[in-house]
């Protein structure tokens, strides 16, 4: 069995499989949306732009996902169950990461501070991860946990507030 990378991209993960498939239709809309707006374009890349934004805003509303167009998403992005997913603007996931529904990666309060996820994180169905902190490669966040602090690479963390599953075996 071959791991999954936390630094190179697999972007094949990210690719629509049907036509109804609002995940990776969500996030392909992010994808062309930032491509263009990385480049100059001129006045057919600018209506190819608000293709995309509509496209984005229509797939927003399907999934109930709030996923602004700037964010900072590593590719081969996994989000077999889109609905309720929030992510603030300014939050950094690595490549190849898992979101379940119900997911929210912000900020605590009225800070900006926001996380900053590591390549290959599973973050199970209704997991909040608020505030300044780092989520290390190859970390799984267990469903329904509240994450509030960092957590080391390869870790597993579970509960409300999260606590590494190697420390309830101690």
């Amino acid at each position: 069995m071959s791991e999954v990378s936390a630094e190179r991209p697999d972007w094949q993960r990210e690719c629509p499989r049907k036509f109804w498939d609002p995940g990776r239709r969500l996030l392909r809309a992010i994808r062309k949306y930032q491509a263009l707006d990385s480049e100059k374009t001129g006045f057919f890349g600018m209506i190819y732009k608000k293709y995309w934004v509509l496209s984005h805003r229509f797939w927003s509303v399907v999934t109930g996902a709030e996923i602004d167009l700037s964010c900072r998403i590593g590719g081969g992005l996994l989000i077999p169950h889109p609905n309720g997913i929030v992510i603030h603007p300014n939050v950094v996931i690595g490549p190849n990461c898992l979101i379940f529904q119900q997911v929210t990666i912000g900020s605590a309060g009225t800070e900006a501070k926001v996380p900053e996820v590591g390549g290959h994180v599973d973050i199970g169905a209704g997991a909040k991860i608020l505030g300044r902190v780092k989520i290390g490669d190859h970390c799984r966040i267990g469903a329904n946990a509240v994450v509030l602090k960092d957590v080391e690479q390869g870790d597993t963390v579970v509960g409300i507030p999260a606590r590494s599953v190697k420390d309830k075996e101690n």
